[in-house]
C-alpha cells in the first residue's frame, strides 16, 4: 500500500509544512544513525585500504606500479557511475537502492578479503566502487527527505558532512588497528560488519521513497556520455601518476573527458528525460556548492596522504599511531560541522561560512610549510591539524547542505549524487596533481646534489611542504569562488517541490 505526502526537499525557514505526514519524521534520528554507518563505511573505504597496501603487496606479491590500481578501481568504478546510481534511486526508490547497494558492498567487501590474487583483489575494490555509487546518493537522498526542518536539517547535515570529512582519518586509524593486531584483510571484512549493522537499520526504520508520478525511462545517452566522460576524467588522472603529463595516456584521456561531458550537457538539454537535469546544475548556489565540494576534495587529500607519509617516514610513527595523531583533527572538525552549522546555516545561510572555512583551513596548510625534519608532532603538526579540521567543518557540512538545496524531490537522488561526484573527482584530481607536484619539487631538491639519507630526508620532507603550499593555494580558491556563487541569506525551500511516494 502506498501514501503519498508532498514535503519540501530543500532546507526553508521554520518547519516544513508536512512533518506530521512524514512518515521517516518520527524516527528521524535512528535513521540518522544508519545513514550515518553507511556513509562511513563508504567513506573511510578510500583511505583504510591505503594502510593496508604494504601488507597485501607482501602477501599477494603484485608490483609497486600495479599498486596504485587497487586505490584507482574504486574510485574509477565509484566516480563514473555516481550520476546513474542517483537517478536509479529516484526511479526504483530510495530504500530498495540503499539496500542493493549495502548487500552488494558488503558481498564484494568480503571477496576482497579472501582474495588470494591481485586480479581478485582489484575486481572486489571495482564492485565496491559500483555498489557505493548506488549506495552515496541514497543515504544523501534520505538524508535530505527525512529531515525537513530547517534547524534540524542543519544539525543532521553537520553530522553527515562531519562524517564525510572525517571518514578518511577514521579510515586511517581503523585500518592500523586492523592490520597490525589482526590482518590486513580485515580491512576488507570490517565492511561486512558495517553493512550487516546499516541492513537491519535500513529495513526496520526505511520506507521506499521514489518520486510521485510517472516512471520516466532511463536516460541511456546521458548515462553512457558521462559515466564514460567521468570514467576518462578519473583515469587521466590516475595514469599521471606513473606518466609524464605530456604523455598521450594523460592529455588523451584528459581530452577524451571534456569532449564526453560536452555531449553529456547538450543531451541532456534535449532529451525529454535527461539523467540530470540542468535544473539541478544551473542553480547559481548549487553550483558553487559543487565547485565547493570539488575543492575540499582536491585539499583534504594532501592532509591524509602526505602527512600520513611525513608522520610514519620522517617521525617514525607506526600505522596506529599515525591515525591516533588525527584524531584532534577529527573532533575539530566534527564540532564545527555539527554546532556550528545547526546553528548558523538556518539563520545567515552557508555563504559567510564556507569562504571563512577555506580560508581558515588555507591558514592550517600554511602553517604546516614550516615542517622539517627535526619537527616535532606536539609543537608543529598538532596545531594545523585542530585548525584544519576546524575550517574543513565549517566549510564542508553548509557546502553540502547547499549542494542538495531547493532541489525538486524527484531530483534528490541525483543532486545527492553529484555532491559525491564532486567530492570523488576532486579527490583523483588531488592525487594526480599533488602527487606530480611532490615527485618534481623533490627531483628539483635533488639535483646537482650528491644524495644521502640527511639529503633525501629533506628534499622528502620539502616536497611535502610544496604540496601543502599548493593546498593552500587551492583553499583560497574556495574561498574565492565560493563567497562569488553562493547566495546571501538562509536557503530557500523550493514552493514547486514533487511530492514523494513513501511505500
Amino acid at each position: 500500500m502506498t501514501t503519498a505526502h508532498t514535503h519540501r526537499a530543500a532546507a526553508g525557514g521554520g518547519h516544513a509544512s508536512h512533518d506530521d505526514h512524514n512518515v521517516h519524521h518520527g524516527r528521524r534520528w535512528m535513521i540518522l544513525g544508519v545513514l550515518g554507518i553507511a556513509q562511513l563505511m563508504v567513506v573511510l573505504d578510500a583511505t583504510i585500504v591505503n594502510i593496508a597496501l604494504p601488507s597485501a603487496q607482501a602477501d599477494l606479491g603484485f608490483t609497486n606500479e600495479n599498486r596504485q590500481w587497487i586505490v584507482t578501481a574504486y574510485a574509477l568504478a565509484f566516480g563514473a557511475l555516481l550520476p546513474l546510481g542517483g537517478r536509479i534511486g529516484d526511479l526504483i526508490g530510495r530504500k530498495t537502492t540503499l539496500l542493493i547497494g549495502l548487500v552488494g558492498f558488503a558481498a564484494a567487501s568480503a571477496v576482497g578479503g579472501a582474495a588470494g590474487t591481485f586480479g581478485v583483489l582489484v575486481t572486489s575494490r571495482a564492485g565496491q566502487g559500483v555498489f557505493g555509487a548506488l549506495l552515496a546518493p541514497a543515504v544523501l537522498s534520505l538524508l535530505t527527505t527525512t529531515f525537513t526542518d530547517a534547524k534540524e536539517r542543519a544539525k543532521a547535515f553537520g553530522i553527515y558532512g562531519a562524517i564525510a570529512g572525517a571518514g578518511g582519518a577514521i579510515g586511517l586509524l581503523l585500518g592500523g588497528l586492523l592490520t597490525e593486531y589482526l590482518d590486513w584483510r580485515w580491512c576488507m571484512y570490517v565492511n561486512v560488519v558495517f553493512a550487516l549493522a546499516a541492513i537491519i537499520g535500513a529495513t526496520a526504520l526505511l520506507h521506499n521513497q521514489h518520486a510521485d508520478g510517472p516512471r520516466h525511462r532511463l536516460d541511456i545517452p546521458g548515462t553512457l556520455t558521462v559515466s564514460a566522460g567521468l570514467f576518462a576524467v578519473v583515469y587521466g588522472f590516475a595514469n599521471a601518476e606513473t606518466h609524464d603529463w605530456s604523455d598521450v595516456a594523460v592529455w588523451g584521456w584528459l581530452i577524451a573527458a571534456a569532449v564526453l561531458l560536452a555531449a553529456f550537457v547538450a543531451i541532456e538539454i534535449r532529451v525529454a528525460h535527461p539523467l540530470v537535469p540542468m535544473r539541478v546544475l544551473a542553480d547559481r548556489t548549487r553550483g558553487g556548492a559543487l565547485l565547493t565540494v570539488l575543492t575540499l576534495g582536491i585539499g583534504m587529500f594532501a592532509v591524509f596522504l602526505f602527512l600520513t607519509y611525513y608522520l610514519q617516514q620522517t617521525l617514525n610513527f607506526s600505522p596506529i599511531s599515525s591515525g591516533v595523531a588525527f584524531l584532534p583533527m577529527i573532533g575539530a572538525l566534527a564540532v564545527t560541522a555539527t554546532t556550528a552549522t545547526s546553528l548558523l546555516v538556518p539563520r545567515i545561510g552557508p555563504r559567510p561560512l564556507v569562504p571563512t572555512g577555506f580560508l581558515i583551513a588555507a591558514a592550517g596548510m600554511l602553517w604546516l610549510t614550516r615542517l622539517d625534519v627535526a619537527s616535532t608532532y606536539a609543537a608543529d603538526v598538532l596545531g594545523p591539524l585542530i585548525v584544519m579540521g576546524m575550517g574543513i567543518g565549517l566549510a564542508m557540512a553548509p557546502a553540502m547542505t547547499a549542494g542538495t538545496s531547493g532541489v525538486h524531490a524527484a531530483d534528490a537522488g541525483v543532486a545527492s549524487a553529484l555532491v559525491n561526484t564532486a567530492q570523488q573527482v576532486g579527490g583523483s584530481i588531488g592525487t594526480a596533481v599533488l602527487s606530480t607536484i611532490a615527485a618534481t619539487a623533490m627531483t628539483d631538491n635533488l639535483a646537482g646534489r650528491t644524495p644521502s639519507p640527511d639529503i633525501i630526508a629533506a628534499a622528502t620532507v620539502d616536497s611535502y611542504t610544496t604540496t601543502f603550499a599548493w593546498c593552500a593555494g587551492f583553499f583560497l580558491a574556495g574561498a574565492v569562488i565560493s563567497g562569488l556563487l553562493l547566495r546571501s541569506g538562509p536557503l530557500q525551500a523550493d514552493p514547486d517541490a514533487a511530492p514523494t511516494v513513501h511505500i
